[in-house]
């Protein structure tokens, strides 16, 4: 549960993702964390979307809560390990569903404004889903 409260409240995450040759790539990203599954936005080409389409196989770790004790050597910190696979979303009311849940987790101030500007990009954007198969967190305080 104390994984969970993280993925609500954490701003961005590492989405890490393998491409031809076995080559990695880590890139940072907001996300939204419902319903079990893990929503992301992005462009529609690039790098990650090539790299998901030669494996859909994908880890995404989030660190929150950070704090560095200089005086004690360590640092305080809550993380998550989130292990899944990964999909684009082709299901309209289903992309529609993930932008809203972002909109309402980074901009809940400005909700008109959002669905204006959801409407305005929504054919230039794509839409991520994560189904987690592994979750895992840590925590040291």
């Amino acid at each position: 549960e104390d994984t969970k409260v993280l993925l609500a409240n954490a701003d961005f995450g590492i989405l890490s993702t393998v491409g031809k040759n076995n080559s990695q790539y880590g890139i940072p990203m907001n996300f939204v964390y419902t319903d079990e599954a893990l929503y992301l936005h992005c462009a529609l080409e690039g790098k990650k979307l090539d790299n998901i389409e030669n494996c859909t196989n994908i880890c995404f770790t989030v660190i929150g809560d950070v704090e560095v004790m200089p005086a004690a050597f360590a640092t305080k910190y809550k993380s998550a390990i989130l292990l899944g696979t990964i999909m684009v979303v082709e299901d309209i009311e289903e992309k529609r569903k993930g932008l809203i849940a972002m909109l309402e987790k980074y901009s809940p101030d400005f909700y008109k404004a959002g669905l204006d500007y959801i409407d305005n990009a929504f054919e230039k954007t794509k839409v991520l889903k994560i189904k987690v198969s592994q979750i895992s967190g840590k925590v040291r305080l």
